[in-house]
């Protein structure tokens, strides 16, 4: 584990919320650290839709999801913030001076430590984690031969690999590790319950044509056991649509079989929720414990709407009830980007320009 991180500010969630928290903490003057279970910024604008239309920013008549995701980082981009990602929040204690104690994890095992004068938290539906196979025994195996969505560069070059999973992560997966490169391979086998893929017609096309050469086998069923040999994944057991099982060898399973959102530990940390939502003053977005503020989906209460410009708007006012926080000093006068030269000056604008 890498040493504790002391900071001002930690945030919850890379979502639009999220990434506009870290915009209005900079404002403020205020760095943050940014914590996120996916290994990309964007939430449920990533991972839900990425590539479709969104009409309801304001002055933005239509974006995609990864569009908005784009600016919103370019936007954020002059106060530096030091992301996290492929990280799930686990633990959370108060310490004596105040400051909360945040762990987090990946794959179940600690990996960073934080100590933070105030904990935002703009964790959307929950955090987006992979759909996992319920199979016995085959957990035992995850980080070594089993990935799900991704995986280490260079795990399955030149292994015997079998892909599940039917959407597009599956096929680009599947085409990329049969493909002639560096990370190639030395079989393909892509597992699915149906022989019908969801990709982009290109993907298909390129499925079909390695499939026809004999590049890339597909295999139609569900794996229900699993064969071990010496403390190793030897293969798989499949059962078909005729109900037949077979033995299916490799020596690398990839898993994409999409991705859940999951509220996690979240739900453990004495906060007082609502049907699962955690509930806080519409004033300043402060939760039930002094100094720890949520936004977004995550975050119920009177009047709310889940839209990603109401979460703006909550960002702003949290933000603003963190630094008082954080810095009890400063005045409270509100300032303007268009004026402020001082705020202009944290955004990185040179006079005149």
């Amino acid at each position: 584990m890498a040493a504790v991180i002391e900071t001002d500010a930690l945030v919850v969630g890379a979502g639009p919320a999220g990434l506009f928290l870290v915009f209005e903490l900079g404002l403020l003057g205020i760095a943050a650290h940014l914590v996120d279970v996916q290994d990309q910024a964007g939430g449920q604008c990533i991972a839900l839709y990425a590539d479709k239309p969104i009409y309801d920013i304001p002055a933005v008549p239509l974006c995609t999801g990864r569009e908005l995701t784009h600016q919103l980082l370019r936007q954020i981009s002059p106060f530096s913030p030091v992301f996290h990602f492929g990280q799930q929040v686990g633990t959370l204690e108060r310490q004596p001076d105040g400051r909360w104690q945040v762990e987090t994890e990946t794959d179940g095992r600690l990996c960073q430590q934080f100590l933070t004068r105030t904990l935002l938290i703009a964790a959307g539906v929950g955090a987006f984690v992979p759909k996992q196979l319920k199979v016995e025994g085959l957990a035992a195996f995850v980080g070594r031969q089993l990935f799900y969505q991704t995986s280490p560069a260079g795990a399955l070059a030149q292994q015997r690999v079998v892909v599940v999973g039917g959407e597009d992560a599956a096929v680009m997966n599947a085409l990329a590790l049969a493909e002639s490169g560096a990370d190639q391979a030395q079989s393909v086998t892509l597992l699915h319950r149906r022989d019908v893929f969801e990709a982009s017609a290109a993907d298909l096309a390129r499925l079909a044509a390695l499939r026809a050469a004999g590049i890339i086998q597909v295999q139609v069923g569900q794996i229900t056991g699993i064969q071990t040999a010496g403390g190793r994944l030897s293969a798989v057991l499949v059962s078909t649509p005729d109900q037949a099982t077979l033995t299916l060898p490799l020596d690398m399973l990839l898993v994409c079989q999409g991705i859940s959102p999951k509220l996690g530990p979240l739900t453990h940390w004495g906060l007082a929720m609502e049907r699962k939502q955690l509930c806080v003053s519409p004033a300043t977005f402060a939760t039930s414990e002094p100094s720890i503020f949520a936004v977004g989906d995550v975050i119920t209460y009177p009047g709310k709407k889940k839209l990603i410009v109401c979460g703006f708007h909550e960002a702003t006012l949290a933000a603003f009830a963190a630094a008082r926080l954080i810095q009890p000093e400063q005045s409270e006068v509100l300032q303007y980007t268009s004026s402020s030269a001082l705020l202009q000056q944290r955004l990185g604008i040179r006079s005149g320009a």
